[in-house]
């Protein structure tokens, strides 16, 4: 901690460095317990600093202490989620959660979730369901069926390899286009999905987008479910980025309508701040779990009924409890606490978009009710900037790119930061660009 204080960016080592700046071979012998220690703790200060106030780069952040405590219990306990003689109380915590989230989206008793490890296992697992929806006799013979799924330009790389795992193939991916903002065109979709059904195709998933990677953009629920319903297509909004805003009171309708769709998933290690990782996916109705992931194994399920044993409703056997660190968090700082952390992340980025606005020397690109903020500073290529701020230990920050134009992006998903830290930040990059005027000289704009 006392680290992270003092360099909240831990010093780069250059990949082609890596072992011969770090003691990382194993070896037949033991360690004594002071060689490992120096070790450990090489290995550790070495490591990129996830908590800080100098790291913006990815999609989560932070520390939560009763998050953490969560996490460690769920180590010590060391259950695994498939059985109720195996986790017992655990499988109430999770229960619980899913039940909790289920009634917030607004679906009656029916629905209900499972936990997986990460976003692109929660799009695989909607995916599937689609797939089993559309054609239940595919889960004995395979795919016969010319399937189809439709995904916004702007969505996660996991889809097209989704479809190429579950049967579907990568070359049955339908892109559809976005407005300025990035969120998915309803009337293109209807034109896509109207093609494909005149050329003997069968369309069976519209994956919908809550938080874009780049941008941070929230395709419309509403309309899309009307023409989903009409062609009786399972309908998914990979919630993994900023779908947790549905415990914001003022940001939810972000996600209006999510009340309508099949299944909906988020990461609360994103912008709920748990430890990595912690996905959950819900269902409208259950009985899609059951009947894409259920098997029989006597050896396994000895004891009480079905709905006490997860492994019948999970795509895994065996599964750590991810649930725990979400349910200490929840239980600590109640529904209301939840709410706050994620409004805090746009307050913060209204901070961000503030001082860029202000500023002749940036170029803003991203929009309002984001926590993505893209932009470029005194027309210095993204990639340089944030390649050269990282290989001198000085922020975390990556870049992205919409419509051919490449930005740097900062992403303020960490709740534990404070106004000052996001005007620090800029400080920090523009003081690194004057100190080294000579490495970006020949991109700086007049």
């Amino acid at each position: 901690m006392q680290e992270e204080a003092k360099e909240p960016v831990a010093r780069h080592i250059p990949s082609k460095d890596l072992y011969q700046t770090l003691n990382l071979d194993l070896k037949e012998e033991a360690l004594g317990e002071s060689e490992f220690e120096t070790i450990l703790k090489s290995l550790v200060l070495a490591t990129p600093r996830t908590a800080t106030k100098g790291f913006f780069n990815q999609l989560f952040g932070g520390r939560n202490e009763h998050a953490i405590l969560g996490e460690l219990l769920a180590v010590v306990l060391n259950n695994s989620m498939y059985t109720y003689k195996a986790a017992g109380a655990q499988i109430g915590v999770e229960k619980v959660l899913t039940r909790k989230v289920c009634d917030l989206i607004g679906w009656g008793k029916n629905s209900d979730g499972t936990f997986a490890p990460g976003g692109s296992m929660t799009n695989f697992m909607s995916m599937l369901m689609a797939r089993d929806q559309t054609n239940k006799s595919v889960r004995k013979e395979g795919m016969q069926d010319k399937m189809v799924v439709y995904t916004s330009a702007e969505s996660h790389y996991s889809i097209p390899k989704n479809a190429a795992f579950c049967g579907i193939g990568r070359e049955n991916v339908r892109y559809v286009s976005t407005d300025e903002e990035g969120r998915i065109l309803a009337a293109d979709l209807e034109e896509l999905i109207e093609k494909d059904i005149a050329s003997g195709f069968i369309p069976a998933l519209v994956n919908l987008t809550a938080g874009t990677t780049v941008l941070g953009a929230f395709d419309p629920i509403r309309p899309i479910s009307t023409i989903c319903k009409k062609h009786k297509i399972w309908l998914h909004v990979d919630g993994a980025y900023c779908g947790s805003v549905l415990f914001s009171k003022k940001y939810k309708h972000l996600i209006d309508g999510i009340e309508e769709v099949d299944s909906f998933s988020f990461n609360a290690h994103k912008m709920l701040g748990t430890p990595l990782s912690c996905s959950l996916i819900l269902v409208k109705d259950k009985a899609h779990l059951y009947d894409s992931f259920s098997n029989d194994a006597s050896y396994l399920y000895q004891t009480d009924q079905d709905e006490f044993n997860p492994g019948k409703t999970s795509l895994q056997c065996g599964r750590r409890n991810d649930a725990l660190k979400f349910w200490t968090l929840w239980k600590s700082v109640g529904t209301s606490g939840l709410e706050r952390i994620v409004d805090v992340q746009f307050e913060l980025a209204d901070v961000a978009r503030d001082y860029i606005r202000k500023n002749k020397d940036y170029t803003l690109y991203s929009y309002d009710e984001s926590i993505g903020i893209c932009f470029n500073y005194k027309g210095i290529p993204a990639k340089d900037i944030c390649t050269l701020l990282h290989e001198h230990s000085e922020l975390m920050v990556g870049y992205g790119s919409f419509n051919g134009t490449e930005f740097i992006r900062l992403v303020t998903i960490n709740a534990q930061n404070h106004p000052s830290d996001i005007l620090d930040f800029f400080k920090i990059l523009e003081q690194f660009v004057e100190d080294h005027a000579e490495l970006f000289q020949a991109h700086i704009t007049t």
